[in-house]
């Protein structure tokens, strides 16, 4: 294959210039003096910082040229660490980095993104292809500050809206990212989705009605009105929302804000040609109105093609080709390569540049033909006298952080955070069949097995023992019916949080408090289901007070376990490592409860251990509501040669149990569901932290 590397290209565009200016918008209050004084400096840094609230109005037209953005980046190096080269880090160490904000630096081993300089206008929607491994989402990535763990990008790169080096705080103003895949709450409809997201995204200085019309307003620009109250579901488990429209309502949740720059990850994966059709239609749309789009797909289809202002072709790392579709046709024919008629041009561009088994030589010496090509070519000058200079830049551009947003990045209150978390958290709850109906069906049913089981004990020798089993019982099923329902809870959602958490919708605690009081309800109400049915069965002490200490010793059981299990939960990665680390866990705190291991036995090793075990506080306090009011001669001893128990004090002392320790344990108890849950909150915010 013969290229033709001449310098000189048809270059049939005029290079025109960017424009940007002074950010402008109605505001809700009036600005701060000190603000406006700030108008007239030349400091870059500081003009950063400059902001007005922003008024959500109707976005139907065109953005005003004063506010439309242009997105430049110069000299993007991305290295990768490779997995085998990895050393193991002690466990310290790990901990340390979780607790402080700088950098792991490593040896960088492969370098993924080479001196990748580029630039998308207002207005314009920019695709960016190439093959398998080329390098797109890693771009994308580096271009949203969203590189994950392990990914080191070089200082020296350089990331520009409107010739204004920005960081990652200053992007979230002006930008929305949406990931290629689609994560939702499955019990939501797409309204109460859309709700949720406009409270906590649109700044808190933005009156509730201008937040609901807003996503009226977004529901009819997305053509979602049509399922506007339909649940979203999940593929393959609950039924909801088309792959289309599970795509639209992942645009509409990230233009609630009405972002100028607008970066997607794939945004056709997955569907049918219509479908990609209809999504893209949608980004061409709101890059008519004056917004900068760039988004990464692999192979499109020609009459998605047709729909791009702007390509960039990215090979092993490196730009291969910037500009219009127009200009990528002259650009390879001038190298001898043209695009055959009747060719979908995509293709066959990506065909050029993807590495062919059993010809890798030959094909990475190709792509090192074209890349050096371009990097010469008109096209790519221009580009770069944008990059490296401000020149084209007539007025310095003000540039707002997320607007309401405190110094943290969260544009609404902590108790605005919390209220809509819960409110949301209760929706799924209320809509989540399984965990209500079929949990209190299935509380009712081994309740009135035990009972069955245990039904009408005499105080003798035998009931003695038997009371005392069905008892320990009760802990048992508290614990692990508890501890699985909710094992699932936080890893089950733990990509949807790190989203949001990482949009900062809302803060770690607000979460965590939110998810874990909308579920106090059907944790009150399973104790209560199971002790009505076995307590009367059985035949346990008489007396309403007896009856609402046992309840209440077992409600407490049921939070500890419920509490213990949200530790799990959030201290696993998966379902699966959750459900296995689980029992293990629990068996050495059932040991101490002082029905198999009398408490004066355990292991001076071991003590330690056995102040965490909650069924050594809650076996202690039920024995002693059982039989501490039972006097000598209240059990018959009914057979002769036998051990029998004649008082309840005895057989307090046979456990090694004492009646003045009663307060203590419910104390303990209450003590065990906030460290647990301290513990949980702990682990999440350690793992949020990491993933930033």
């Amino acid at each position: 294959m013969t290229i033709n590397t001449d310098d000189h290209y048809a270059d049939n565009e005029s290079k025109s210039n960017i424009t940007s200016r002074r950010y402008s918008t109605s505001s809700y209050q009036d600005v701060d003096e000190g603000i406006n004084s700030s108008f007239g400096s030349n400091d870059k840094s500081t003009l950063i910082q400059v902001w007005k609230p922003k008024s959500y109005g109707a976005v139907k037209g065109q953005i005003p040229q004063h506010e439309r953005l242009t997105y430049t980046w110069k000299e993007i190096d991305v290295f990768g660490e490779t997995p085998g080269d990895t050393k193991k880090e002690p466990l310290c160490s790990r901990l340390c980095c979780c607790f402080s904000r700088q950098k792991k630096d490593f040896n960088p081993r492969k370098h993924l993104l080479k001196n990748v300089t580029g630039m998308a206008k207002s207005g314009e929607l920019l695709a960016v292809m190439g093959s398998s491994g080329a390098g797109k989402t890693t771009l994308l990535n580096a271009l949203s500050f969203r590189s994950p763990p392990g990914v080191k990008i070089a200082p020296t790169s350089v990331r520009a809206l409107n010739g204004i080096p920005v960081n990652a705080e200053q992007l979230r103003a002006r930008c929305a990212y949406v990931q290629q895949d689609d994560l939702f709450i499955p019990a939501l409809t797409t309204r109460e989705h859309l709700v949720f997201h406009a409270m906590l995204r649109m700044g808190k200085d933005v009156p509730k009605s201008v937040k609901m019309n807003r996503v009226n307003e977004v529901l009819q620009e997305l053509s979602l009105a049509k399922c506007a109250d339909t649940i979203i579901g999940a593929p393959g488990r609950m039924k909801g929302l088309s792959g289309g429209e599970r795509k639209r309502l992942a645009f509409a949740s990230e233009t609630l804000t009405d972002p100028h720059l607008l970066l997607c990850d794939e945004p056709t994966s997955g569907l049918d040609s219509f479908m990609a059709h209809s999504v893209l239609q949608v980004l061409k749309g709101m890059a008519l109105k004056g917004k900068t789009i760039i988004l990464t797909i692999h192979q499109p289809s020609s009459e998605l093609y047709c729909l791009f202002d702007k390509i960039l072709l990215v090979a092993e790392g490196r730009v291969a080709f910037l500009g219009s579709p127009y200009q990528a046709s002259e650009f390879f024919s001038q190298l001898g390569i043209p695009c055959p008629p009747n060719y979908n041009p995509a293709d066959f561009y990506v065909q050029m540049l993807a590495i062919a088994p059993n010809k890798e030589a030959e094909c990475r010496d190709t792509i090192k033909k074209i890349c050096d090509s371009f990097a010469v070519s008109p096209m790519a000058r221009e580009v770069m006298e944008v990059a490296n200079s401000g020149k084209n830049v007539e007025e310095q551009y003000y540039l707002q952080p997320m607007e309401g947003a405190s110094r943290t990045g969260y544009r609404s209150t902590w108790w605005t955070q919390f209220y809509y978390v819960l409110w949301r958290s209760w929706l799924t709850v209320l809509k989540d069949p399984m965990l209500v109906k079929v949990r209190l069906l299935q509380t009712a049913m081994v309740a009135t097995l035990i009972g069955s089981i245990y039904f009408g004990q005499r105080l003798d020798q035998d009931g003695v023992m038997n009371i005392n089993g069905a008892l320990f019982l009760f802990l048992t099923n508290m614990t692990f019916q508890n501890v699985f329902a909710v094992i699932n809870v936080f890893s089950a959602e733990l990509p949807v949080f790190l989203r949001e958490k990482r949009s900062r919708l809302f803060r770690v605690d607000t979460y965590f408090l939110g998810k874990t009081i909308a579920e106090v309800p059907l944790f009150l109400a399973v104790p209560f289901v199971f002790t009505s049915i076995t307590y009367p069965m059985i035949g346990l002490k008489s007396g309403a007070t007896y009856y609402l200490t046992a309840l209440l010793i077992v409600v407490l059981v049921a939070n500890v376990a419920t509490s213990f299990g949200y530790l799990i939960s959030c201290a696993s990665s998966s379902i699966s490592m959750a459900l296995s680390v689980g029992p293990p866990v629990i068996i050495p705190f059932l040991i101490f409860g002082g029905f198999f291991l009398n408490s004066a036995s355990v292991p001076s090793y071991f003590e330690y251990l056995s102040y965490f075990s909650w069924f050594r506080y809650a076996n202690e306090a039920l024995l002693i509501n059982q039989w501490s009011t039972v006097q000598e001669g209240d059990i018959a001893c009914t057979r002769a040669n036998v051990t029998c128990p004649s008082s309840g004090q005895i057989i307090l002392e046979t456990f090694n149990f004492k009646v003045e320790d009663f307060g203590f344990d419910i104390a303990c108890l209450c003590m065990l569901i906030v460290i647990f849950r301290l513990g949980a909150l702990f682990c999440l915010w350690l793992r949020s932290r990491s993933k930033e």
